[in-house]
């Protein structure tokens, strides 16, 4: 028998620390992008408590991990223990993946980048206008992405005053994009002038007949209409938008897609989106389509 080599034995590590670690289905997608492009990578779900991060990170480094993700509720205490933040991440003040870039832990964040790569296959937001619900940490995500890629304006629609002026001020504050704040109260009237609504609340991750309130005659053909909840993918939201003649788009694509880059930032290949989007929906027990 020829001698085994000590490297076959030891894959490239990354991975995901989070609290309530079972339930991620991110595992099964990077490591389906792992097997089809033979890469000897490993993708190792990991729990990790609140006090326990510190260490946690800390062992990353001295294990040689070449990056890893982080969820709730890590995004944003984790900041502090990293060499260095993407633009993305310092704009949104949160980070759910660690690239080990020359030996230097980087945080960035692939939430909106991952939006906004489903969103381009419909539609370019450069210059265009775009109302937003939400202003939570994925709408946030999503609002900066949209802006650094030249949205013309985004129209934060949120319930809460105070948080979603917070999020108009980073971007006035750190993007050449116009921002407002609507507040929400009722159904919300699309403005004619609106090229994209996006959905970047909660509402409908689930719950296949929980409501988005705004006006569904507001809603017409020409509209590209967004939605962050990947399960289910088809929310009423979706549904209701696909009746009024206006373009729908998933959250699974938007989970997909960061999955994508978050594998292209530590292996440098571009992985296979189909096999990644099967990967997932198969774990969430979804279509694919």
């Amino acid at each position: 028998m020829a001698e085994a080599h000590a490297a076959d034995f030891c894959p490239a590590l990354v991975g995901s620390m989070s609290q309530g670690a079972a339930g991620n289905p991110t595992v099964a997608m990077v490591e389906a992008a792992f097997r089809h492009h033979d890469l000897h990578w490993r993708y190792v779900n990991m729990e990790v408590a609140p006090a326990d991060l510190p260490a946690a990170v800390a062992g990353a480094r001295a294990l040689g991990f070449r990056g890893f993700n982080l969820s709730m509720p890590h995004k944003v205490t984790v900041i502090p223990l990293l060499d260095g933040l993407g633009e993305s991440a310092r704009l949104i003040g949160a980070v759910n993946c660690v690239v080990r870039r020359d030996g230097r832990l980087v945080g960035e964040n692939t939430d909106g980048q991952g939006f906004l790569a489903s969103l381009r296959e419909r539609i370019d937001p450069r210059g265009r206008e775009i109302v937003l619900f939400g202003a939570g940490g994925a709408a946030r995500a999503v609002a900066v992405e949209l802006a650094l890629a030249g949205a013309g304006r985004i129209t934060v629609v949120n319930r809460s005053r105070a948080r979603g002026a917070e999020l108009v001020e980073v971007l006035r504050g750190g993007t050449s994009t116009a921002a407002d704040l609507v507040e929400w109260h009722g159904d919300f009237t699309v403005p004619p002038t609106a090229d994209v609504v996006i959905n970047g609340t909660s509402i409908g991750l689930y719950d296949a007949e929980a409501r988005v309130p705004v006006e569904r005659a507001s809603l017409r053909p020409g509209l590209v209409v967004a939605d962050v909840v990947f399960s289910p993918p088809e929310t009423r939201f979706l549904r209701e938008a696909r009746a009024a003649g206006a373009t729908a788009i998933d959250g699974l694509g938007m989970l997909v897609n960061q999955g994508v880059i978050g594998v292209r930032h530590w292996t440098g290949c571009d992985p296979d989106v189909p096999t990644m989007r099967r990967a997932l929906a198969d774990a969430l027990g979804v279509s694919s389509a």
